[in-house]
């Protein structure tokens, strides 16, 4: 589909290997060419953004404004609130810093992209589509598909943002393991790994109307339709915040948290020796590039820790994308290797001590504290240590393998621990997560080990090993008080939501177990009750006008449901994934 990108003017300000053209479009003589388009998809950044950059250098070349779209899907590979209310929230920054620093409109979404995308190209006769890189299957496939749909004029060019080194040019075959690709992005890191032009705004501004995008509506439901799996705490969304994560002058990882990196960074006790880099690395509001060229300012300090940080930055991320690009089946018993596959498959059938269904290891129901704990910090927290989860160097995958012991077969286990990891990780539907699964049951990027029951030539790991290398206990306790205080804050959350946030104005409630609660216009801060509404009382939420939401819903109020309540007061707020009355008023027993 992609040919090199030979045809580029050697005067751009992107290096010629870090583009692949798609497409290549044809402008007619006589007419002007018409805007550039950046679909944005992996890199959701403005600065150290090599695919914007291109798109602003390609238009300033042929005089024409440029143009920022993206396209929201409904729960992306499952992505719940979690997830999604991060990248909307990093999202709604960006809009504001592209059209107040750049001057470049930002046009957001809604649909499938092999629709929306050549549509809004038709409608302002674009000439050149600018995409940054995605290894997954299904964002290369909507590329193919769009590359059909757009118009014979049009060009289409994918710029690999998010690697140091692009995947296609570090290598052109699946590579076997980090040994085999390392040397290759060595060699060349010194041509790759540079900094980055100034980005200044395009030359020629965009005259159509910019869009107006709601963002309060468009997050509040996304974070009701992905309540499930509610959003974390412990990290802000955004350029700024990564910025401040990477090297802030109170706790940056290179600047305060670096020199223990390369000693602590296996201990789940010490979460704080890692970088806390993995959400804005995953959603590229951080450029790994960045990164690396900010470690090395500093690596006299810490040669050691530096060394460590730049093979997990580099080799083994590069290395996922490697697997993910060039292996289709990277999240099935297929895309192993063949050695893998036989020795997982003669073994399928051995007696398990414990087999569990997805629902129990969803819920930490297991026999294993230590399992239970780190699937809890993953369901509660929205991230498992490293040491518990994946990456060859940093763990040997306890969680995952675990998992394939507990199930009926490698093809369960493995869909099982995707499933968990998607869902419930902030960075979960990620080239590392499916290869930290894929190596943990499927050998991927790994070696044959001594053959044994149930694991084949797998490599192996057990509670004892976990013991010999940390605090388990200590490990489970941590846990423990993590789940018990982020179900405090949630709870304090759900009876937090003020009615304004909401738009509501004069609010009515009439219906046979709610006879007593009046009107007031101007609810104050409540306290404790609190009722269910259905899910088509929902438009009640965004409505600005009075309303009236019948009762057959709600619980019966009785004056013992009431305590210490004042009168008078009512408000709506929202807790987990319903729309929530909370009322105070006149009860009769």
């Amino acid at each position: 589909m992609a040919s090199p990108s030979s045809a580029l003017n050697k005067s751009s300000m992107v290096q010629q290997g870090r583009v692949r053209v798609l497409k290549e479009g044809s402008t007619p003589s006589g007419r002007d060419a018409g805007p550039v388009v950046y679909w944005m998809f992996r890199d959701q950044r403005l600065r150290d953004n090599w695919a914007l950059i291109h798109a602003v250098d390609q238009a300033n070349k042929a005089n024409d404004p440029v143009v920022v779209a993206f396209n929201l899907f409904d729960q992306f590979l499952g992505a719940k609130a979690r997830q999604l209310g991060f990248m909307l929230r990093g999202l709604r920054l960006l809009h504001r810093d592209l059209e107040q620093t750049l001057q470049i409109p930002f046009f957001l979404f809604q649909g499938e992209a092999i629709e929306t995308i050549p549509n809004f190209l038709r409608e302002y006769g674009a000439s050149l589509l600018v995409t940054d890189f995605s290894p997954l299957r299904e964002v290369q496939k909507w590329k193919e598909e769009i590359c059909k749909r757009v118009g014979k004029n049009v060009s289409i060019h994918e710029v690999d943002a998010h690697n140091i080194v692009p995947t296609w040019v570090a290598s052109e075959k699946l590579e076997y393991s980090a040994r085999t690709i390392r040397g290759k992005i060595n060699k060349l890191l010194p041509e790759y790994l540079i900094d980055f032009p100034t980005l200044r705004p395009p030359s020629i501004k965009w005259a159509g109307m910019n869009q107006s995008i709601d963002w309060d509506d468009l997050i509040t439901e996304v974070l009701r339709e992905g309540a499930e799996v509610p959003e974390i705490k412990w990290c802000e969304s955004g350029e700024n915040a990564a910025v401040e994560i990477l090297m802030g002058s109170k706790n940056g990882f290179l600047t305060k948290r670096l020199k223990n990196y390369s000693t602590d960074r296996n201990n789940p006790l010490k979460p704080g020796a890692l970088s806390g880099l993995s959400p804005y690395l995953h959603f590229g509001q951080i450029s790994a590039q960045r990164c690396a060229l900010e470690a090395k300012k500093i690596r006299k300090n810490c040669p050691q820790a530096v060394d460590v940080f730049l093979e997990e930055l580099i080799v083994r991320r590069e290395l996922a994308d490697n697997f993910c690009f060039y292996q289709p089946q990277y999240n099935s018993l297929q895309g192993a290797w063949e050695w893998a596959r036989k020795t997982l498959m003669d073994h399928a059938s051995d007696k398990r001590e414990h087999i569990y269904t997805k629902e129990q290891l969803e819920n930490a129901q297991t026999a294993d504290p230590l399992w239970n704990a780190s699937q809890l910090e993953m369901v509660h927290h929205g991230k498992m240590h490293g040491f518990m989860r994946q990456r060859k160097n940093i763990c040997r995958m306890y969680w995952a393998k675990k998992i394939l012991e507990w199930t009926r077969g490698p093809e369960e286990a493995l869909a099982i621990s995707i499933y968990l990891n998607d869902k419930y990780e902030i960075d979960g539907r990620d080239p590392n997560g499916y290869v930290g699964c894929m190596w943990s049951i499927c050998g991927v990027h790994d070696q044959g080990w001594q053959e044994r029951q149930i694991f084949g030539k797998i490599r192996y790991m057990n509670y004892a090993g976990c013991k010999r290398k940390f605090d388990v206990d200590g490990y489970i306790a941590y846990v423990k008080r993590l789940v018990t205080e982020t179900k405090k804050r949630k709870a304090e959350s759900s009876l937090a939501t003020p009615c304004q946030s909401l738009g509501l104005v004069h609010p009515i409630i009439s219906g046979p177990s709610l006879s007593h609660v009046q009107h007031y216009p101007n609810p104050r801060k409540f306290q404790v009750h609190m009722s269910w509404i259905s899910e088509n009382a929902l438009t009640y939420a965004a409505s600005s006008r009075p309303a009236t939401i019948h009762g057959n819903q709600f619980h019966a109020l009785t004056a013992q449901s009431l305590p210490n309540i004042n009168n008078n007061q009512l408000v709506l707020g929202r807790s987990y994934n319903q729309l929530a009355i909370y009322w105070c008023c006149n009860v009769e027993s």
